[in-house]
Order: structure tokens, then sequence, then C-alpha cells
């Protein structure tokens, strides 16, 4: 047993030099630990503790088969920071996504794609510059439900400057999935950007106009990135890519009062044609809408039967007939085509049940002119064209247009 006088001077000893920062010269009794001491760590050989080795954890991984395309993938660190992260298709497509200011997590930026594998390496090192690998994979899934959209222009089709783009998914879209499906659907113009909207005009057509019409000579890109987009409860997108172009501006003007078609390229009047439009009486049955409308097919001969806007044969005005030339303006039926049992009207009156009839010749100048998506604007009667009548999606403003988008606040 040690002396206690020597005890007692020992600790004073000890608690003095503590409070003044000395080192004391005697070493660990016994009765102490490295616990006690408060050792950080196992000392390096140099003496210094060593740092813990990075940690690096992915989220979501190694999973197969039920990974949501539209979840994001993560690579996190703990204990030092990301050096090296690359996630990788099956195909050898790299997935885009990048580190924090922290460096210690990564996120994905695009989305996956269904049905697909993905490899995920990654590197951490520590502050000790000590490097820690971690290699995960994930595998989407496959969708049972899919809603393909249809795309009109046609790809590499060649359309007027008022040609919309209709967009038509052969599955509904869930009312609050088209704010997202709208944001991953692009719509751009070359070599100038085009500004313009989308509008739903039901939970299966969507419409994009340009504010203006299209620049004449140019080139359109249609990018639906959907493929990662669920549109409606366990239903997902499609992706496409589709690219046309825009051909000359064909814009013409018919006064129903004047009985003239007058029809303009880039500006410039090539031809005023004598027509005649839709007579009156028949409770306005028959007369022709103003409006601007847009070319919708062209026809170098078509059967045009009363029978299919409810006059029957029965009835003293029923016709049935084959017409040439045959460029549909509305839904409703509204043409321009050759007429040549009323060359006698044209100019002079209107006598036609809606359709604007100009002789074979005017007619076959006409069609070889024309191309879908050119303009024909009516002016002259108080029948007005109701909205969804074919192409119709230059009789309200932009801002009006605009309201029909999802994004829309």
């Amino acid at each position: 047993m040690e002396n206690s006088t020597y005890v007692q001077v020992r600790r004073r000893t000890i608690v003095a030099a503590v409070l003044a920062g000395v080192a004391l010269p005697f070493g660990l009794t016994a009765c102490q630990s490295d616990a006690d001491s408060g050792a950080a760590g196992k000392p390096s050989a140099s003496g210094t503790p060593s740092a813990r080795p990075a940690t690096i954890t992915v989220t979501p991984a190694d999973l197969t088969g039920d990974v949501r395309p539209d979840a994001p993938v993560t690579v996190t660190a703990a204990g030092g920071k990301l050096t090296d992260v690359t996630v990788t298709a099956a195909d050898g497509t790299p997935l885009a996504g990048a580190v924090d200011a922290a460096g210690t997590t990564w996120t994905s930026s695009a989305a996956l794609a269904p049905a697909t594998a993905y490899a995920v390496h990654a590197v951490a090192t520590n502050t000790a510059g000590s490097a820690a690998t971690r290699d995960s994979t994930l595998t989407t899934l496959t969708p049972t439900e899919t809603a393909f959209p249809a795309v009109a222009p046609l790809a590499g089709s060649e359309v007027g400057v008022g040609m919309p783009v209709i967009v038509t998914f052969d599955a509904p879209v869930a009312k609050d999935k088209r704010s997202v499906v709208e944001q991953n659907m692009t719509v751009t113009g070359s070599p100038n950007p085009v500004a313009g909207s989308w509008n739903w005009r039901s939970d299966t057509k969507v419409e994009f106009r340009p504010e203006q019409y299209w620049p004449a000579h140019s080139t359109v890109h249609v990018g639906l990135a959907l493929g990662a987009i669920e549109v409606a409860p366990g239903v997902w997108g499609k992706s496409r890519d589709i690219d046309f172009t825009i051909g000359s501006a064909m814009l013409s003007t018919v006064d129903i009062g004047a009985h003239t078609l007058t029809v303009t390229r880039d500006g410039e009047v090539l031809k005023t044609i004598p027509v005649t439009l839709g007579q009156s009486g028949s409770g306005g049955q028959f007369v022709t809408r103003s409006g601007t409308k847009v070319i919708m097919s062209l026809e170098k001969s078509r059967e045009m039967n009363s029978e299919t806007t409810g006059i029957g044969q029965d009835d003293p005005r029923y016709y049935n007939l084959d017409v040439k030339y045959a460029m549909r303006l509305t839904n409703s039926g509204e043409f321009l085509h050759a007429a040549p049992w009323s060359v006698a009207s044209q100019g002079r009156a209107n006598v036609s049940h809606g359709c604007t009839g100009m002789s074979t010749e005017n007619a076959q100048w006409m069609f070889q002119n024309s191309k879908v998506g050119d303009v024909v604007t009516y002016t002259g009667s108080d029948r007005g064209i109701e909205p969804g009548n074919g192409f119709n999606v230059w009789n309200e403003t932009y801002d009006q247009w605009r309201q029909g988008s999802a994004l829309t606040a």
C-alpha cells in the first residue's frame, strides 16, 4: 500500500499539472487504461491516429425488375467524398447526374429507361486519401400497360406554316399527370427557336401551336420523353422523336361575299380564283364558316355523299358526287374542290353546300400548289368555325390558347 501522504501529494501534483497543461514525467498506473487517456483510435506507424474508411450507399441498390423508371438514383458517401460515380445501362448508355457542392451525394438528373438493367460504380476517398469502392446493380420494371403517342405530322414530312403538332394517345392521360407529361414533351424549331404552347383537347389528345405561324423553310423536332412517365395509374408512356420540315408559306384568303380565293406564297400573290361557297337558306346549314382553317388532307378523287351530313336519299337536297382535287378543311366536311357543274356561278353567287367550289383547272392548280398545313382564312359570313372542327388552332389569341395547357398557372 502506498504511503497516504505520498498519494495525496501525487494527486495534487497531477491536478496542478493538468490545469497548467504540463506533461507529467511519470506514466499511467495499473489502474488506468487507454480509454481513460482519451485516445481517438489505433495509432498509425507515425503515431497519428488513422482515418476511418469512407462508406458508400446506393439507392435503389441491388434490385431486379421492380425499380420505377421515375425513381432517382442517389449515391452517398460517409466519412469521405465521392471521386467517381458512373451509372451505365446494359448497352453502355450513361445516366446523367451530378455531385452536390459538398461532394458527398450524387443524384441522377435523367429518367431511367423502363425494362433496363443499370450498373452503378462509385469511388469515395477519406481524409487520409484511402479509397473505397461500391458496385451495385438495378433493373427497372417492364410496363404491363402503355399509352402510345401517335404524332402528326409524320416524321420526314413537309407541311405548311399553320400545321399544329397533334399527339394522340391510345389510352387516357390522367388529369393530374398532364403537367408532367407536358414537361417531358418538347418542340424545337431550327434555325431559330419558336415560342409555343400545348393545349389539351381531351384526355387522349394534346396539340401544340407556335405563338405565330411556323417560319417558312425551317425544321421542327418533337421530343416525347415519356418512357419514364406514368401517365395514369399503372400506365406508362412511350418515348418518341419526330422531325419534320416547314415548306413555303402558302396563305390563302377567301372572301365569301366577293366569291374569290386569293393565294399567296411567301408573301407574293400567285393567283385569284373565282369560287362559289355555301348557299344561304336551309336554316344556315350550308353557309360556309368564317375563320382560319388549315388544309388537313389532299385527295385527288373523293366521293361526297350528303348522307354523311344527315341528308338522306329521300330528301330533294340529296347528292352523291365524285369530285376531283379535294382538300379537306374541317371535320364537318368543308373542302376546296373542283365543281365543274357550278362554273357559271363561280365568282358571282354562292350555291354550294358549304364547300369552296372552283373550275377543274383551278382546282388542279390549287391542289398541285398546296400541302397539308397550309392556311386558308375565310371572311364574310356570320357562321364561325367551332373549336376542334379540323386543325382549328388559329381562331384564338395565343393567350387564350395557352389556357388549355396544364402548365398555365
